[in-house]
């Protein structure tokens, strides 16, 4: 049970030091329980939260129900984890009894709606966070779905949404599968909070206040937390005296207002994007017909203490016995550390930033060097490190130089349109971690997979004489997303010389090294901004490079991101000016054909949009073409394939 009276740092700490170190065998004792009997074979008699998953359990801090279940239990509380239930009627969620506290409910590492739709709405084949890759483990709009189904279950026990899914529907928004602006998931799901963000401490909180005989009203006080007040209620007084936050509420306009007019809706969007630096973010509220929502100011970043009592808690780093089948998420993880988390690069197609914060918090060289060395230790291990990083690897202790001007700053991105001068850009501590990892006994290869920034790396050409040298293999991932100045200013993202400049350094220092080595960029199509003479753009940039994408990275409007603000309403929230957006399946298929210009079955389409475009030049032999004049064979036979299945369907 938690220790009266102890800090959330004091209770961690406390409970790691109790516990056995990881060993190798994968019993299902040293996992949090997912059956009833497990439960009982610790000699419980009730668990006080069951945590509710979109995911296969899997063990390892990657995962949310691992990381929250694992701090939870440090923390002195007895969790069961209830992974991807039968979600038809409420049996499975009775399955462990009555919770003492509440249920805590994720749809998953990812957005459902993401997870089960590609960007043209079709269904996925394969779901990575599921036994065996299958589909259909998990609802769509899963968040919803598992708390009502857990109010059902038991109607007076407390259920508190998180994760990515509840985190970025925390107000209203635009969602992508219905083309509608839906209410925040507080009035679809029905939950008493969500706890918006990385939710560690917040969670924690909630239960040590249930613990001590509060109700789940009286958590609404938390940071991080969001909230729906009664329609007799009214707006509580609360005081967030730990940082710079004035105090005040910004009111955001009303579910009814952003629902009807484009334009409330891109202000309310740039409202809440100013109001993310937890040292300065306010209070917000939004009215829901006669109720209205409450969005507390975010949590604050954790410090290197806290972040290595998180990591060094004993994961087993594997799923759960019970599988019998490879998890794909977890055979691409199993190797890799994290570092950090959160990015300051606000990228306005990303989510990143709205859920882990513009803050980086990085974990102590010790705490990362301790898991390298358990990693060593496991016979299951090969020697080869896939990843140490984080959202972008090589962001690690990167922090503003003057934290009494980072507390008031409301700046989107650190790095766009230029780099700040106060963010401290040292690569030093990155390139000191990798060579201790790389030095572990036990370890014969460190990869870095998880993508650099390129404007960042560019300032150390030691650092990537590290890279070159020793941390690629043979391919490293960087994206520039696209190469028209118009369309990367609406990304946030640097101008494309400076992928140009990286390319040039990272070769030179390949060829140091001795190595044949390449880079492989992402690009983005339909991208608000970007129509077909920018794709154009695009393409021709991919030929005079040598770049020949093998797959195409197609837009797609997570929920409370800028860039979706941008595609729903034509409006950048920022600055109030119009937008070209492509919405029309067939247009999105032109700027994928375009991106991949060099296929054969794209040759018509591509002419197409070429004569269209008046870019007959582009139609040839020349140095410069971006497709023969005359179709190839395998055109032809595509677009007969493609007449045939036309006729079938009719």
């Amino acid at each position: 049970m938690p220790v009266p009276g102890a800090t959330w740092h004091t209770q961690v700490g406390l409970a790691y030091r109790a516990m056995a170190s990881p060993c190798s065998e994968p019993d299902a004792a040293r996992f949090l329980p997912t059956t009833p009997a497990e439960v009982h074979a610790r000699g419980w008699d009730q668990v006080d939260v069951v945590f509710v998953t979109g995911d296969a359990y899997i063990d390892h801090p990657s995962f949310a129900m691992a990381l929250l279940g694992r701090v939870l239990e440090a923390a002195g509380f007895r969790v069961a984890v209830l992974s991807q239930p039968q979600w038809q009627d409420a049996s499975a969620f009775r399955l462990f009894g009555r919770p003492r506290l509440c249920f805590a409910v994720s749809a998953g590492n990812m957005d459902s709606m993401i997870n089960h739709y590609t960007a043209n709405k079709k269904r996925r084949n394969d779901d990575a966070y599921s036994p065996g890759g299958r589909i259909g483990l998990r609802p769509d709009r899963a968040t919803n779905v598992y708390v009502q189904r857990c109010r059902e279950a038991f109607k007076d026990v407390p259920v508190v949404a998180g994760g990515v899914e509840a985190s970025l529907r925390r107000i209203a928004h635009f969602d992508y599968w219905s083309e509608t602006v839906r209410p925040s998931i507080l009035v679809t799901s029905k939950a008493d909070l969500v706890g918006f963000g990385m939710g560690e401490r917040v969670l924690v909180e909630i239960c040590r206040r249930l613990d001590a005989g509060d109700k789940i009203v009286d958590c609404r006080d938390l940071r991080g937390v969001a909230y729906l007040l009664g329609s007799k209620e009214e707006l509580p007084e609360h005081c967030w005296r730990d940082a710079s936050c004035d105090n005040r509420t910004v009111a955001l306009p009303s579910f009814e207002q952003v629902k009807a007019d484009p334009r409330a809706f891109a202000e309310a969007t740039r409202l809440l994007h100013h109001e993310t630096n937890p040292q300065n973010g306010r209070r917000m509220t939004q009215r829901h017909g006669d109720r209205t929502l409450v969005v507390n100011p975010p949590a604050l970043a954790l410090d290197e203490r806290a972040m290595d009592r998180i990591y060094d808690l004993p994961y087993t780093r594997r799923p759960h016995p019970r599988y019998r089948e490879q998890i794909p998420a977890h055979t691409m993880i199993k190797d890799s550390v994290t570092t950090m988390r959160g990015c300051f690069g606000g990228c306005t197609f990303c989510s990143i930033t709205m859920h882990q914060g513009r803050a980086i918090q990085s974990r102590s060289e010790d705490s990362i060097l301790r898991e390298v060395r358990q990693m060593a230790q496991d016979p299951a291990f090969k020697g080869h490190i896939s990843d140490v990083g984080g959202p972008t690897a090589n962001m690690y202790r990167m922090r503003c130089s003057r934290p009494e001007i980072e507390a008031r700053c409301r700046r989107l991105s650190c790095v766009h349109p230029t780099v700040c001068k106060l963010l401290g850009t040292d690569h030093g501590p990155t390139k000191r971690l990798l060579q201790k990892v790389r030095a572990t006994p036990g370890v014969k290869s460190v990869r870095v997979a998880s993508g650099i920034r390129m404007d960042l790396a560019r300032f150390d050409d030691g650092y990537l004489e590290e890279m070159a040298a020793h941390h690629v293999g043979g391919q490293l991932k960087v994206a520039p997303e696209h190469s028209s100045r118009k369309v990367l200013d609406l990304m946030k993202k640097p101008a494309i010389d400076t992928f140009d400049e990286f390319a040039d350094k990272f070769a030179a220092a390949s060829r140091r090294a001795g190595k044949e080595q390449y880079l492989v960029p992402y690009f983005i199509a339909s991208h608000p901004g970007s129509g077909v003479a920018e794709m154009i753009e695009l393409a021709v940039f991919l030929k005079q490079r040598g770049y020949r994408p093998r797959q195409v990275q197609d837009f797609i409007p997570a929920p409370m991101d800028i860039a979706t603000c941008m595609y729903h309403t034509g409006l950048d929230p920022m600055t109030m000016r119009p937008v070209e957006t492509v919405k029309k399946l067939k247009d999105r298929e032109v700027q994928r054909a375009l991106m991949q210009y060099f296929k054969p079955e794209n040759w018509f389409t591509v002419r197409k949009a070429l004569l269209e475009a008046g870019r007959k030049d582009l139609i040839g032999d020349g140095p410069l073409a971006l497709i023969p004049k005359n179709p190839p064979k395998e055109a032809l036979q595509s677009r007969r394939r493609g007449a045939n299945a036309g006729r079938r369907r009719r």
